[in-house]
Order: structure tokens, then sequence, then C-alpha cells
């Protein structure tokens, strides 16, 4: 009996080396992913570079995550070029998560590897294309690297006049809870700045908010995600480039009309409910003034928001130097002026708005007489 438990303990220990020695010879192989990787996020149809703006971030690239079928880390290097044959690829940046912001220093730096420049002067040309692709690898040593399509930018360094010009910060209306929904580049709402501090920004009017609605965020450049501006983790004003990742979007309760302040001196925000219920709508407003190509013989009419029925726009508006003001249904009886050029608060009956020649979309709020002249190269 006792050579029979010393034989079948023999038989375990050894059984059990061996399961051991087995289990620690596991091998993984790590396998291509068959879905392969891809941008995710939407691209603008171009990107304007400007040296005021170098810090800024120009896009964030997103893409989806790579399985290559074994537990291991995977790494994603963003690449930029100036010919789609990448032959002297940039690397823009490598990180584990699925996504990368790009600044406009970093387009800028493409743009004149690729022999464009913003000198009128020069032969060169100011607009032209950039490449991108992403590299996904398996674990530390690039391992089983996957390649994305070639994703093809257009930039535009507008051309130096050689004179300072003032520039301004705009801010557009973008989510579920606004006109242009989702789409960044969709004709978007903008917000209002104070005359008389530029870091003051305003809007009164309606949001389709539920609560099967995101709600709302902000951009600066239409079609461009970044910069991006909404809330952080503790529901405080912020924005992408501070943040280094998307921000939250503002939340709207219900489908109603609100009044909106931002500042980003202060870095706060106010959003309130307000009862628009007696104001009146008009059937037409239109813009007037010795600046227009008709004088003040004749109202330009402008585009009534189907989803706002007191905001009013105008795209791509040829303005000489001389005075505008807004008025309804091509009469005199309701009008609004102030004495601010490119932004302020319209008064009934105030006077003419001082322009200056250029090409322009305008904007005009009849909820609180604020309207906005917004350049465009």
């Amino acid at each position: 009996m006792k050579k029979l438990s010393i034989i079948i303990l023999t038989f375990i220990t050894v059984f059990g080396f061996n399961a051991c020695t087995s289990e620690d010879d596991v091998v993984f192989v790590a396998q291509p992913d068959p879905e392969g990787i891809s941008f995710t996020n939407s691209f603008a149809s171009s990107y304007i570079l400007t040296e005021a703006t170098l810090t800024n971030v120009a896009e964030r690239f997103v893409w989806n995550e790579v399985d290559f079928a074994v537990p291991t880390n995977e790494n994603y290097e963003l690449q930029g070029a100036v010919s789609s044959e990448f032959v002297d690829p940039v690397i823009l940046g490598s990180t584990s998560e699925t996504n990368l912001s790009v600044t406009v220093q970093q387009l800028w730096d493409l743009a004149m590897d690729a022999g464009l420049d913003n000198d009128p002067e020069t032969p060169e040309p100011n607009t032209g294309s950039l490449y991108f692709r992403v590299v996904a690898s398996a674990g530390t040593q690039g391992e089983l690297p996957t390649i994305s399509e070639i994703q093809t930018i257009t930039v535009v360094l507008p051309e130096s006049t050689g004179e300072e010009e003032e520039t301004f910060r705009y801010f557009y209306l973008v989510g579920d809870a606004t006109a242009a929904g989702w789409n960044p580049d969709n004709n978007n709402t903008p917000l209002f700045r104070d005359p008389g501090n530029e870091n003051i920004y305003y809007f009164q009017g309606r949001f389709a908010g539920g609560s099967s609605v995101e709600g709302f965020k902000l951009l600066e450049v239409l079609g461009m995600w970044q910069p991006q501006w909404g809330l952080d983790s503790s529901g405080n004003l912020s924005n992408s480039d501070i943040l280094g990742s998307d921000p939250s979007a503002f939340p709207v309760d219900s489908d109603a009309f609100f009044t909106f302040e931002v500042n980003v001196d202060d870095m706060t925000y106010s959003f309130s409910e307000i009862d628009a219920s007696s104001a009146p709508t008009y059937p037409t407003i239109g813009l007037i003034g010795s600046a227009t190509p008709t004088g003040w013989d004749s109202d330009t009419d402008m585009v009534q928001s189907a989803f706002n029925p007191h905001v009013w726009s105008m795209n791509d508006v040829s303005l000489i130097d001389g005075e505008v003001k807004f008025r309804a249904n091509d009469a005199w009886d309701i009008s609004w002026g102030s004495d601010t050029p490119l932004t302020g608060l319209g008064t009934l009956g105030g006077p003419n708005i001082p322009t200056t020649e250029g090409i322009y979309d305008i904007w005009f709020n009849d909820l609180d007489g604020r309207y906005i002249l917004i350049p465009q190269e």
C-alpha cells in the first residue's frame, strides 16, 4: 500500500510539472486586424493657416482601435507628408490613444516644406495639399505595422498685405440642440461679440433641448472641430486646447428660448431660459445703406432661419466704405442701428452702422438687436 501511495504521488508531481511547463510554453502570435485602420473624424474642405493662430489646434485626427488578437500594447504614429508617396514622412506624434491633435504650426511647417508661402510678391502658391496617414503597430518593437489610407487636406495661407490687421475670435454653435446639428460647416449660427469687450459673447435664441439631446458646443472656425469649447468634468467652461481632449457639451433640458453669455477672459458662462412668446416676428428684414450695392434706395433681404424666426443672415455680401442699417418690412418705421462697426447692439431708430470695404457674412438677431459682420477671405 505504501509503494502504491508513492507511485501515485510521483505521478501527480510529474503531471503537474509537465502541465506548468506546457502553460509557460504558450506563445501568443499577433495577427493583422482584418478591419484595418482608418480615420473616423470629419475633415474641413480647407484649413486656413495664419501666423496669428500658430498655437491653435488645427484638427484632432481620430481613428479606430486596432485589434492584433493578442494581449499587447497598440501604438499609433500620425505621419504627414508633402506628397502622397510619403517619401520623407514627418512624424507628427505617437500615442497609445486613438486620437492626436495637430496644431496650425505643424501644418504651417509642412506647408513650408511643400513650397507654399503667404508672400504675394513670390511665385510660390499659397494654397496646396498635404497628406496624412496613421500607422498602428503591436508591442514596443513596432511589429505588424498597419497603415491607413491616405487623407488629403487642402491648406490655405492667406497672402500677407504687409499691414497689421486686427483679428478677433469667433464662436459658432454646433450640436443637436442647434440649427446646424452636429455639422461643423452648416452655416452655423455665430455668437455676437460685445463691441466694447472682445472677450464677451452673447446669444439669445432657441435651443432644441430635451432628454434625448446631448446639447451644444462652440467652434472657433467653421468646418473645423478644433479648437472646440464646452465643459470640463466639473461643469466649468473649457476647451480642447486646455483639456487635451474634447470637452463635453452644454446640456439643454428643454426646447425653449435661452440667453447665453460667454466670457473667455475669466472663463465663465451663463445659460438661462427666457420667455420670448411676446416678441414680434417679421416677414422680412433687410440690409440697407450707402455701403450696399443698392444704396439707400432698397433693401437687400436677409434669410430668415427656419429653426429660429428671430435670426437672420446673408453670406458673402460685398460692402464698400459707408454705412448700413437693418430694417423690417422694407420700411423705416422699424429699423436698428448703432455706431460700432463689425459688431454691436442695434437699437430701434439707432445711428447708422459704419462699414469698411470687404466681403462679409452678416448676422442679425431681432430679439435683442445684436449684429455681427464676419470678414470672409
